[in-house]
C-alpha cells in the first residue's frame, strides 16, 4: 500500500499534469471525463485524500455536508471558485485553492478575440465564405465598428482586466475602468478610473467584463445598465455568465442599442443560450478563454504546488 496521498480528477487535464500527479500522487483519474456529479464527489470523498476539481464540479453546501472527513483538500483547477460553497468548506475544515495569475494572457487574448470577431462581422462574414455565397461587394458591404482609438470600459481591473487592457493599448484604445478600489499609478498607465460603474458606461464604446461571479454581480449588465451604453456599443464577457442578464441582451440586439455582442461564457454551461444563435452579430465561443496548452499545463502545475505544499505541511501558496 502505497503512502502517497490519493487524488481524485474528476476530469482529464493535460497530459503533463497528469504525469506529474501520477507520479507524486496515488491517482483516481475519471477516464470518461464527464464533470463529477454529486453523488459522485460525496462517494469519493470516502475515498481520497484530495480533489482536484474544475468549474463544472459543484461543491454546494448541500454536497459538502455530506462529505466525507477523509477529504482533506480541494485543490481546484480554475480562478475562478463560484462552483464552491467557501464558507461550508471552511466549516467542515477542508482547504481551498485555486490557480491564479497564470491564465490571465491567455483569458485576455480570447477577450480580445471577442472584441475584435464582434466588431467586425465575423460571423456573417465566415457563413458567407464557407456557403459560397459570398456574391457582391459594395462600399456599405459589411461594416464594421472601429477598433483603434475607441473607448474602452472594462469592468474589473484584476490580473485578467489588466492584462486585458495591456493589449487594448496597441490598438491605442482609451482605457476608462471601474473596479472595487483604484489601482495605483504604476498599474492605471494612464487608464480612467470611475468610481461608479454608472459613470463608465456612458462613455464605453467596448465594454468588457472582468470581474468574479458573486451575489452582487448576478445579471450586473441588465436593461437598465445596457441602456446607458452609447447607441452601437459592443458587450463583450470571457468572465462569467451569471454577469449578463441574457434577456436584456438580447432586446439590446434587436433594438440596435449594442451593435454586437462577444461571448465567451454562459448561464448555462454547456450548451449556452440557444437565443444566440439567430443573431450573426453575436460572436460566440464555448468557454475556452483559458484553452491554450501552456496555460493548461501552468494551471495543472499551479493546483499541484498547492497540493504538494498542503501534504508537506506548509500553507499553500493559493490558499482560499
Amino acid at each position: 500500500m502505497s503512502d502517497k496521498p490519493v487524488l481524485w480528477l474528476p476530469r482529464r487535464v493535460s497530459d503533463a499534469t497528469i504525469e506529474r500527479a501520477r507520479r507524486d500522487y496515488d491517482l483516481v483519474l475519471n477516464e470518461a471525463d464527464t464533470p463529477g456529479t454529486s453523488n459522485e464527489i460525496i462517494a469519493m470523498s470516502a475515498q481520497v485524500d484530495a480533489m482536484m476539481p474544475c468549474h463544472s464540479e459543484q461543491f454546494s453546501a448541500e454536497v459538502v455536508s455530506q462529505l466525507y472527513p477523509r477529504l482533506k483538500i480541494v485543490a481546484n483547477h480554475s480562478v475562478g471558485v463560484d462552483h464552491c460553497d467557501l464558507a461550508a468548506l471552511a466549516a467542515k475544515g477542508i482547504a481551498v485553492t485555486n490557480t491564479p495569475d497564470v491564465l490571465s494572457d491567455a483569458t485576455a487574448e480570447l477577450a480580445m478575440l471577442l472584441l475584435l470577431g464582434a466588431a467586425r462581422h465575423t460571423v456573417q462574414g465566415d457563413r458567407l465564405m464557407r456557403t459560397g455565397t459570398w456574391d457582391s461587394w459594395s462600399p456599405s458591404f459589411m461594416v464594421g465598428k472601429q477598433v483603434t482609438g475607441a473607448r474602452l470600459g472594462i469592468v474589473g481591473m484584476g490580473r485578467v482586466g489588466r492584462a486585458f487592457a495591456a493589449k487594448a493599448r496597441g490598438f491605442d484604445m482609451e482605457i476608462h475602468y471601474f473596479n472595487r478600489n483604484r489601482l495605483p499609478p504604476d498599474q492605471e498607465h494612464g487608464a480612467i478610473y470611475h468610481e461608479s460603474i454608472d459613470t463608465l458606461l456612458p462613455v464605453a464604446d467596448f465594454l468588457s467584463l472582468h470581474c468574479p461571479a458573486t451575489p452582487e454581480t448576478l445579471d450586473l449588465m441588465n436593461a437598465e445598465r445596457l441602456a446607458a451604453l452609447p447607441n452601437g456599443a459592443i458587450l463583450v464577457n470571457s468572465a462569467r455568465g451569471a454577469l449578463v442578464d441574457e434577456d436584456a441582451l438580447v432586446h439590446a440586439i434587436e433594438n440596435g442599442k449594442l451593435s454586437a455582442a462577444g461571448l465567451d461564457c454562459f448561464k448555462t454551461e454547456p450548451g449556452g443560450n440557444p437565443k444566440f444563435a439567430a443573431y450573426e452579430n453575436i460572436f460566440m465561443l464555448p468557454h475556452i478563454g483559458s484553452a491554450t496548452t501552456k496555460t493548461r499545463d501552468a494551471m495543472g502545475f499551479r493546483a499541484l504546488d498547492n497540493l504538494d505544499a498542503f501534504f508537506a505541511g506548509k500553507t499553500p501558496r493559493d490558499l482560499l
